[in-house]
């Protein structure tokens, strides 16, 4: 579903068509064209290891322990007990005190990334659909994973349905996933009404537990989602899985969602949700502060619930290219 006011300037729905053109999208549907196109935006986000990592796998990534490894880190002091053959000779030569080479043990770390493709997701009043943007981010998250060399896999989900697909690495790890991206969001805008019927706070439970089975220790893992169906059972599960895991959760927000739209008369708007209908007045500075505060309320609630599940919370809006929200540092990182 997209909105657009009928008081919005030419100039604006001007710049929003010039966007679009841009990300080769028309914010509605989704192709594999626009997902390829983030292929050479790697350089907007950097997928380095932020904590320490508890898998003992060999690989692309440096331990915060040091040790007997294959990446040479540093020159200290040779202390009893460490190992006489990583005496550095060349040192203790240069100042007749003995010194020993350190290494940091390289490990491999997978990365998941799952987009949630629910029925709140197809949604977007300015620029793009929420599961648009969120499949956009998906994308450059892939993308950046392949030019690291990593692995990359994850699951793309509904309400009904779930698509899986196993760490692979190279190029076709990250086409197979961009594919399930385009076929699922087809199906849920396909099946829209059958997606509604679904008690979405559980459904979204089991799949973060089906991610929790996926992600092996030391694993980077992404969730995309709106955050409208977490509770306390998801909670649960990405709590167990951030134990072992780094979690960043990716809330997408649509500029409807966060405030009414301004006006300078006051007009009568009906607004549905696909079940209820209500009537809201825009215009009117009383209505807009219940709006907001309401609003407010609710994305504090969801903040407090990922923060509670160890997550890192990245915020992006689906009003604004995700290209231009990274340049200009217009996202907002929840620690």
């Amino acid at each position: 579903m997209k909105w657009f006011s009928r008081a919005a300037d030419t100039g604006k729905f001007a710049a929003i068509t010039q966007t679009l053109n841009e990300l080769q999208s028309d914010g509605l549907t989704l192709s594999i064209e626009e997902l390829l196109r983030y292929q050479s935006k790697t350089s907007l986000i950097d997928l380095k290891a932020s904590r320490n990592q508890q898998s003992r796998m060999s690989g692309n990534y440096l331990s915060r322990s040091k040790g007997r490894g294959m990446e040479f880190d540093e020159v200290r002091h040779y202390q009893h007990g460490d190992d006489i053959r990583a005496i550095d000779w060349r040192v203790t030569a240069r100042t007749g005190k003995t010194h020993t080479k350190l290494y940091r043990e390289e490990i491999e770390r997978p990365v998941l990334v799952a987009t949630d493709l629910s029925t709140s997701m197809l949604f977007g009043s300015q620029l793009l659909c929420k599961s648009v943007q969120a499949a956009h981010i998906a994308a450059l998250v892939a993308w950046h994973a392949k030019a690291r060399g990593d692995r990359l896999g994850g699951m793309v989900f509904n309400e009904t349905s779930h698509q899986e697909c196993k760490p692979r690495s190279r190029k076709q790890g990250v086409l197979h996933y961009l594919h399930h991206l385009v076929t699922m969001h087809a199906a849920s805008f396909a099946n829209q009404q059958a997606l509604a019927a679904r008690d979405f706070v559980s459904a979204f439970a089991d799949n973060c537990q089906r991610l929790r089975q996926l992600a092996k220790p030391g694993s980077l893992v992404y969730l995309i989602t709106d955050g409208h169906a977490i509770g306390s059972e998801s909670v649960r599960h990405l709590s167990q899985l951030s134990r072992h895991c780094e979690l960043i959760v990716c809330l997408i927000t649509d500029p409807l969602e966060m405030a009414l739209p301004s006006s300078d008369q006051r007009l009568n708007v009906a607004m549905t949700d696909g079940e209820q209908r209500q009537q809201v007045t825009l215009g009117d500075q009383h209505a807009a502060q219940n709006y907001q505060s309401k609003v407010d309320g609710l994305m504090a609630a969801r903040k407090q619930l990922f923060r509670q599940a160890g997550a890192r919370l990245l915020i992006l809006s689906a009003g604004e290219s995700l290209e231009q929200q990274l340049i200009d540092g217009a996202h907002q990182w929840i620690r």
